[in-house]
């Protein structure tokens, strides 16, 4: 009741900080352990290493794009739920995704185990970069039996206001990896099966975390084996409203399959691991950025449920304040220091001098980039599937991938053009994205205005 009541009354400052921060160090810390983990595999292994691991991580997020789909739309559900004081439906909710991540996961497992050779082929492995690609990936797979439940679990949790319980969960597993990828790599020197044995052992760290406080005495929800029960209108409302999320990752995952193929051919196996290290330094700008829209959703969700639309609007302006300042310093760092950056993760020259060519070109337009995540997690939060799907799909599909194709081939930019690619997307997608947020601004206004006349 107390988390409920700060969802629709504190100072939004203060409710928006309690919220993110907690989101936003998780996060950072996670992208951290993502910097470290790549930096003791090309260390440790070498660059080729990367390079593998660069092929089988658009998979890792695919499985992570189901998990969130349920855990993004059920976490959307609940916050509406609670903030219209239905808690047993908010229960339901919570039964009905956990039922869904665990046999989706097993789906997952299996069918990934049967096809991973061609599945890799897919996505880029060439001759040189398949075994290690394939190593690794074999044993992820593995984890994704249960891993789903952390990543929905999580969702759940900050849907109910306890960002701090979620950050835990995500510190115990990204600090449990950093320590077990450093013992599996060097002093027991299993090669890059150990990070990836690493990882789903701290994956189940969070897992048991997650599943000891959801069933506990101390969260909101209260969940009984009726709640199990599958419900095909709460079922459908989850998959509708978190499918944008979904689509967001499987269209990453597509654009991974042409720019890893791209990538061999302009550049090969080199162009392809110097991409794995900038994507390991992306997703540490972007990952406090997810941060703070984590901690926004729940209000939103919330206040929205309970028509209070002055707190919506002003939770999102917040949100876009935030999320600008924090991408343009990191940017600038990245932008001033590309060779310290680069150099930390395998001291091989090509690398680094290919790398901060390539780093400068790609990071330039993210300090906007922002803007486009919050409208993404603003139509999600308000439970709204087809706004959210188009800004989600916007970055990847009507403008990435079209731009990837034709750019290296015109005017004999090859590997440029691939890099230039990144900064325009960025300014394009934003830019779509502050005409679709205008508009449904102004609509929900509209609509706060009418309910309280």
């Amino acid at each position: 009741m107390e988390r409920n009541h700060r969802l629709g009354n504190e100072k939004m400052t203060k409710l928006l900080m309690n919220l993110s921060l907690p989101a936003t160090v998780a996060m950072l810390v996670n992208a951290f352990y993502n910097i470290v983990d790549t930096i003791f595999i090309g260390r440790g292994i070498g660059y080729l290493a990367i390079g593998g691991l660069t092929i089988a991580f658009p998979i890792q997020m695919m499985i992570m794009a189901i998990a969130q789909m349920i855990g993004i739309g059920a976490a959307s559900v609940v916050s509406r739920s609670l903030g219209s004081g239905n808690k047993d439906r908010a229960n339901h909710v919570v039964g009905n995704s956990f039922l869904s991540v665990g046999i989706l996961g097993i789906l997952i497992c299996v069918s990934g185990l049967i096809a991973i050779e061609p599945l890799l082929r897919i996505f880029g492995a060439t001759d040189i970069l398949l075994p290690y690609s394939k190593e690794y990936l074999q044993v992820i797979l593995i984890g994704s039996i249960y891993f789903p439940f952390a990543v929905c679990g999580n969702n759940l949790i900050r849907a109910e206001g306890n960002a701090k319980t979620a950050m835990f969960s995500m510190l115990i597993g990204a600090i449990a990896n950093i320590i077990l990828d450093y013992l599996f790599i060097f002093p027991l020197n299993m090669g890059i099966a150990g990070a990836a044995l690493a990882t789903i052992l701290s994956q189940l760290l969070s897992v048991i975390y997650v599943l000891v406080y959801i069933l506990g005495k101390q969260t909101t929800f209260k969940i009984k084996l009726y709640h199990l029960k599958p419900d095909k209108k709460i079922l459908y409302e989850i998959v509708t409203v978190g499918f944008a999320s979904f689509a967001r990752q499987v269209a990453g995952s597509i654009m991974a399959i042409i720019l890893n193929h791209s990538l061999a051919l302009y550049g090969g196996e080199l162009a392809i691991s110097v991409y794995g290290v900038i994507q390991r330094i992306i997703m540490f700008l972007f990952m406090p950025m997810f941060g703070i829209v984590q901690g926004m959703q729940p209000i939103v969700g919330y206040n929205y449920g309970a028509n209070k639309i002055n707190r919506v609007k002003e939770v999102v302006k917040l949100s876009i304040i935030a999320t600008t300042l924090f991408a343009s310093v990191s940017t600038l760092f990245g932008e001033l220091f590309p060779n310290f950056i680069i150099g930390m993760f395998d001291n091989d020259p090509n690398l680094i001098k290919n790398g901060v060519f390539a780093l400068k070109i790609v990071i330039a337009m993210v300090p906007i980039i922002g803007i486009q995540i919050v409208g993404a997690a603003l139509f999600q939060s308000l439970g709204k599937a087809i706004p959210s799907l188009l800004l989600t799909l916007s970055r990847q599909v009507l403008f990435f991938i079209p731009l990837l194709l034709v750019l290296p081939r015109i005017y004999g930019l090859g590997l440029l053009g691939i890099w230039i690619t990144f900064p325009l997307a960025d300014f394009l997608s934003t830019i779509f994205t502050v005409v679709l947020m205008r508009k449904e601004m102004k609509l929900i206004e509209k609509q706060g205005s009418e309910a309280t006349s």
